[in-house]
């Protein structure tokens, strides 16, 4: 028998799965994150633009790939009657705005920090309304582009005091230059690609069992090309010597050498991000995580639908999932201050305020709420004075 459920049985303050609210203290850890973020971008040359929340379809997808589509949530504008789309991922906005708004020649940096909105969150621990902060470099295609992005996200992780942090390195046209070798139609490709992405070895087996014997090692070989540098080194030997292969190789060797001494690995079946990509990708992990919280990697071209096909590389982050690996944030605390009119209090209260304390008026009748106000010193007239003393 089934049951049917009212649409306004819910109450009122129900959320929807995998929404959230972000309150007090990580809020403002969150956008003190933030703030530290866009200063050092901002440092290394980086101008900050606001993409808005929601345009129409056909340019907010650009050239994403299936899985964005499938994550867009899709409105129709009662203005236009065109398709729109809540933003999913905020790249291919900032693509749009080099290469239509801006439209300048040489190397062009941008940043932005936004939230983001995803029809289903991409595991059970994930979120649907991931925070994404990033930075995107355009007109460059050379490996120095790339590597000014690795060493801003290696740079931008410490800013974030995340401890144990490592950067994993993978390379779409390595993948891509097999394809093109091995003579794959595009449905087996993609399949392939989704099983490298997945990690899911049995289907990849599947994938390429109709293969020569030369691609089908090739595609299982990527699986096991995971680790340090030195895994370059083994796909020189294991993979077969095609154009292309050896340049992404190459590549990944000069980005491992520009940041030696930060913890950065290999994988060359971690094909990261969205299908926009197609050279060097990166993804940064703290700990033991599974989940990264940075993605990145190179996605030349994808402004030519607005008019410009420029060379592209860049990153971001996720703070939240960033904030969720945080030390755990301390509730603010201040100094409670007197309602009233008496001599200097107003004066005093503005003194204090301008050198940076955080101070709370208490209203009348609010004394017996000391204890939730988050003050730990209380301002009393002592004389003609005023004091701070602790609050007990």
């Amino acid at each position: 028998m089934t049951r049917s459920v009212s649409l306004h049985s819910a109450p009122a303050w129900l959320l929807p799965e995998y929404v959230e609210d972000v309150l007090p203290p990580y809020a403002a850890a969150l956008e003190g994150v933030r703030a530290r973020l866009l200063a050092l971008l901002n440092g290394h040359g980086y101008d900050y633009v606001q993409p808005p929340m929601i345009e129409f379809l056909d340019s907010l997808l650009s050239d994403a790939g299936n899985e964005l589509d499938l994550k867009t949530f899709k409105v129709i504008d009662s203005l236009s009657c065109r398709q729109m789309g809540v933003r999913a991922d905020i790249t291919p906005q900032i693509a749009r705005i080099d290469a239509h708004l801006l439209g300048r020649s040489g190397a062009v940096r941008l940043c932005y920090a936004g939230s983001v909105l995803h029809t289903r969150p991409d595991g059970m621990a994930n979120r649907r309304e991931p925070y994404q902060l990033g930075a995107e470099l355009f007109g460059h295609a050379g490996i120095e582009a790339d590597l000014e992005i690795l060493t801003l996200l290696l740079a931008a992780m410490q800013t974030c005091d995340l401890e144990q942090t490592r950067v994993s390195l993978g390379h779409v046209g390595l993948f891509r230059a097999l394809a093109r070798a091995a003579g794959l139609d595009a449905r087996t490709e993609a399949a392939l690609f989704t099983a490298l992405r997945h990690k899911d070895v049995p289907e990849l087996t599947a994938c390429v069992a109709g293969l020569d014997l030369k691609w089908r090692a090739a595609f299982l070989a990527l699986t096991e090309l995971y680790g340090g540098v030195e895994v370059i080194d083994d796909a020189r030997a294991q993979l077969p010597a095609v154009e292309g292969v050896a340049q992404a190789l190459d590549e990944l060797a000069t980005l491992a050498r520009g940041v030696s001494g930060a913890n950065i690995g290999i994988d060359l079946a971690d094909l990261r991000g969205y299908g926009y990509h197609n050279g060097v990708v990166f993804a940064g992990y703290v700990g033991g995580q599974a989940q990264a919280v940075a993605l990145g990697g190179r996605y030349d071209g994808a402004g030519a639908r607005f008019g410009q096909a420029r060379p592209a590389t860049g990153f971001s982050l996720d703070l939240r999932r960033v904030l969720d690996v945080m030390a755990e944030p301390v509730a603010a605390s201040g100094i409670l201050a007197p309602y009233g009119n008496e001599i200097g209090l107003r004066d005093e209260i503005a003194r204090l305020r301008a050198a940076g304390e955080r101070v709370v008026v208490e209203l009348p009748g609010q004394e017996a709420w000391r204890a939730s106000c988050g003050c730990d010193r209380i301002l009393i007239q002592a004389g003609s004075a005023w004091q701070i003393q602790p609050l007990i």
